[in-house]
């Protein structure tokens, strides 16, 4: 292969994110509905018969299947499984940043707006019960913050002759930020509270 086929093959190409087909993808609704003239945001409780994270508090949403023509596709279907509505009751569907973690996820947030609480009947075999907290709420209240030093443990049979500085390799331990919104007895915190705090700086922008 010479240099002239390199660039041919490549020079069209648009760039994504390394490995991202390995990733676990998802989507989730941040939902809006207006409570006695007031907006609000709706969010569930995990069913505590889930295996994954029993009892959370989140938004509506899940994996990207097949059947999802995109990630916002997923987001809507996700959403009428689990509140029991459907499509059309979720109006002005728009796209917050993506997020990619270190755990190889790559989660899609949207917003949208439903038009009436009285029809949600949520599915009992993933949530355990929906509530709603205004939105002024969070915009009067700033998150608590706490550190979180996530490290590198390489496995057992690691290759440590391979690499200069062997089992002393100076590995860097890096910190992150849990942040901790608290309403009514309900702890919303995790990947919830970093889209809830990403979608509240967005509405703070001049």
């Amino acid at each position: 292969m010479n240099l002239s086929n390199i660039i041919s093959k490549l020079q069209n190409r648009q760039p994504g994110i390394l490995g991202q087909e390995q990733f676990r993808k998802s989507a989730v609704l941040l939902p809006l509905i207006e409570v006695e003239n007031e907006i609000h945001i709706l969010f569930e409780v995990r069913s505590m018969k889930m295996r994954s994270q029993p009892g959370d508090i989140c938004f509506p949403g899940g994996k990207i299947d097949s059947i999802d023509k995109d990630p916002r596709a997923c987001a809507i279907r996700e959403t009428t499984e689990e509140l029991g509505i459907n499509e059309a009751a979720i109006d002005d569907i728009i796209p917050l940043d993506y997020i990619v973690a270190d755990s190889g996820r790559m989660i899609y947030p949207f917003i949208g707006s439903i038009t009436n609480l009285d029809q949600i009947q949520p599915s009992e075999a993933e949530v355990e019960e929906v509530f709603t907290v205004p939105l002024a709420f969070f915009l009067q209240t700033k998150p608590d913050v706490y550190k979180v030093d996530v490290q590198v443990v390489p496995e057992e049979n690691f290759p440590f002759d391979l690499i200069v500085g062997g089992e002393n390799y100076n590995w860097h331990t890096r910190q992150i930020d849990e942040l901790f919104y608290q309403y009514d007895g309900k702890v919303i915190w995790g990947l919830t509270a970093k889209i809830l705090t990403h979608f509240l700086a967005l509405l703070d922008k001049k």
